[in-house]
């Protein structure tokens, strides 16, 4: 069986909450740690290709979708939101929601070049249990 959530809050809810919490901790990151993420040098090259202006920075999420239950999602942004993390590498920016951090915790963030596409891509991620082919989905761990 294989159901679709519309945010992490309806996953939250359909999951028993005590696995959830014992596997993702509830409380708000207060302080970024390098080992939260690691950013890849190929990540840095591009980002200082499209972000030519200084505010500019790649915000990642996570979101329910794809075809293993999540998928990650990046975009170019300028604003940075209360609940945000702003991770740095030779002077580009990351920045990763506190709900979003605890499913990537550990991970890398890179840039990876193919011979049909280009993408930003989560790679090496901890919490992830299978992802897709293409490294845009990925389904969680829970112990």
């Amino acid at each position: 069986m294989f159901l679709r959530f519309r945010n992490l809050h309806q996953l939250k809810k359909f999951v028993n909450v005590n696995t959830l919490n014992k596997r993702f901790s509830q409380e708000p990151a207060t302080s970024v740690s390098s080992t939260d993420i690691s950013i890849s040098d190929n990540c840095v090259q591009k980002l200082k290709e499209l972000c030519k202006e200084n505010d500019t920075f790649l915000r990642l999420c996570v979101e329910s979708g794809g075809c293993s239950g999540f998928q990650y999602k990046f975009n170019l942004d300028n604003v940075v939101d209360s609940d945000d993390r702003i991770f740095e590498k030779n002077g580009v920016k990351v920045v990763v929601d506190e709900t979003s951090l605890e499913y990537i915790k550990g991970s890398t963030i890179d840039y990876h070049t193919e011979l049909i596409r280009s993408a930003f891509r989560v790679q090496q991620n901890p919490n992830a249990d299978i992802g897709c082919s293409c490294g845009a989905s990925f389904s969680i761990k829970i112990d």
